[in-house]
């Protein structure tokens, strides 16, 4: 797992952490097909999110695993963050297990694609998690996780 930033709070002590979950293949952005993906590393993409959460005085956690079982240790871990920003990969248009390990965050939640999943293959277009997090933003590159970080950080502050 990749990791930038630490220092865990409980979000009732006032969390201001962002945790960013990255999932399967991720890790290997910047290889994977530009049309869809760019090609933007994940370290400089975890960059550009921490350095938007940092500019707003948040700290940033971000993470990533090939593995759906580390995915949910995470999602538990860190549940009463501040807030978190998934990208389940593949893992979102099957994973129940994630879906119902989601549905204990007791903190504002992004669901990100970089990718438009609802022009690509027919089996992309359906999300198991979305009805278990916030609000989803896809379609729309990096600046889709720095616009889900902009909602993210509004959201929690109102809470």
């Amino acid at each position: 797992m990749n990791e930038v930033s630490a220092g865990a709070r409980d979000v009732r002590n006032g969390s201001k952490r962002l945790v960013v979950l990255h999932g399967p293949n991720l890790d290997l952005l910047g290889e994977r097909p530009p049309e869809h993906y760019g090609d933007l590393t994940l370290p400089a993409l975890e960059r550009m999110v921490t350095d938007e959460v940092e500019r707003v005085g948040w700290e940033c956690l971000c993470l990533q695993t090939n593995h759906e079982g580390t995915f949910i240790e995470c999602v538990h871990e860190y549940r009463h963050e501040g807030a978190l920003l998934v990208n389940a990969g593949a893992w979102t248009h099957y994973s129940y297990a994630i879906h119902d390990a989601l549905e204990l965050v007791d903190c504002p939640i992004a669901e990100v694609h970089l990718s438009d999943v609802f022009k690509r293959e027919s089996w992309r277009r359906r999300s198991v998690i979305s009805d278990v997090v916030d609000f989803v933003v896809g379609g729309k590159g990096p600046e889709g996780y720095l616009e889900a970080v902009r909602l993210l950080i509004s959201l929690a502050d109102r809470r």
